[in-house]
C-alpha cells in the first residue's frame, strides 16, 4: 500500500480551561493518500484549524500518532518537527503571519534562511516565486502596504518556497472578499497542480470545498463524514 501524505492514529488534543476541558480533536483517525486536494470542514471551533496545526507539528498532539509521509511526528522533538517541516510542508495561514517590519522580499525568503547560506541565491529564489504569484511591482513593499489579498500571495509564496510536497492552508480565504477568495484559490491550485503535492485546506464555505476533490467534516473534534472512505 503506498504510503500515504498523513495518517492520524486516534488523535487527542485537549486545552484545560479553569472550568473545564476543552476537547479540540477528541479521538481523530483518517488517512489522507498523497497528490490529492481535500478540503476540512465544519463549523468554527470543530477542530479544522488544530487538525491543521498538529499535522504540520506546530502545536503538540495530547494523544495518539500522526504520521506525514510515513514519519512519526509526535515521536520527534520540536527542532526535529521544525526541520521536517521546513523540508515537507508549507503553511498558509488565514491571517497571513508576515513580519509586519520585512519586505515582500523578506518575508518570502525566511523559510530559506536556515539552509541557504548563499544570499544571492536565497533572493533568487525569493523572486522567483514572487514574480509567479504577481507581486514583483510590491517586491520591496511592507505588508501594511498591501492589500488583504496581497498579503495572502505573499503567504502562498512563502509556503511554497521551500517545494514542499504538502500544502496545508488553514481558511486561507477566510478574510478575503469573494473576488480575491475566487484568485487566491484559483493561484493555489494552479502552483500546486502536477499531480506530485497533496493539498489540505480548512473552510466553513461550502463552495471553497467544492474546489477540492474530497472532502472530510468535522464536528466537536470528530470526523463525522469522509469522501475518503473511512470514519
Amino acid at each position: 500500500m503506498t504510503t500515504p501524505a498523513i495518517h492520524l492514529h486516534d488523535v487527542q488534543r485537549f486545552y484545560p480551561r479553569a472550568d473545564e476541558t476543552v476537547h479540540a480533536l477528541d479521538g481523530v483517525t483518517l488517512r489522507i493518500p498523497a497528490a490529492l486536494t481535500v478540503a476540512i470542514t465544519g463549523p468554527s471551533g470543530s477542530g479544522k484549524s488544530t487538525l491543521l496545526s498538529l499535522t504540520a507539528g506546530l502545536d503538540p498532539a495530547t494523544g495518539g500518532r500522526i504520521e506525514v509521509f510515513g514519519q512519526d511526528i509526535t515521536a520527534m522533538n520540536e527542532d526535529q518537527r521544525a526541520d521536517f517541516r521546513r523540508e515537507n510542508i508549507g503553511f498558509v495561514f488565514q491571517n497571513y503571519h508576515l513580519l509586519p517590519t520585512l519586505t515582500v522580499w523578506e518575508n518570502v525568503m525566511i523559510p530559506l534562511v536556515p539552509i541557504v547560506a548563499d544570499e544571492l541565491e536565497l533572493k533568487a529564489r525569493a523572486l522567483q516565486w514572487i514574480e509567479r504569484v504577481g507581486l514583483e511591482k510590491r517586491i520591496n513593499h511592507l505588508p501594511g502596504e498591501l492589500s488583504g489579498g496581497e498579503q495572502q500571495r505573499v503567504g502562498l509564496a512563502r509556503a511554497l518556497i521551500g517545494e514542499p510536497t504538502l500544502i496545508l492552508a488553514d481558511e486561507p480565504t477566510g478574510n478575503l472578499d469573494s473576488g480575491n477568495a475566487g484568485s487566491i484559490l484559483d493561484l493555489l491550485f494552479e502552483l500546486t497542480s502536477g499531480g506530485h503535492r497533496s493539498v489540505v485546506l480548512s473552510t466553513h464555505d461550502l463552495s471553497v470545498a467544492d474546489r477540492c476533490e474530497h472532502h472530510v467534516r468535522l464536528e466537536a473534534g470528530k470526523v463525522v463524514s469522509s469522501t475518503l472512505g473511512e470514519i
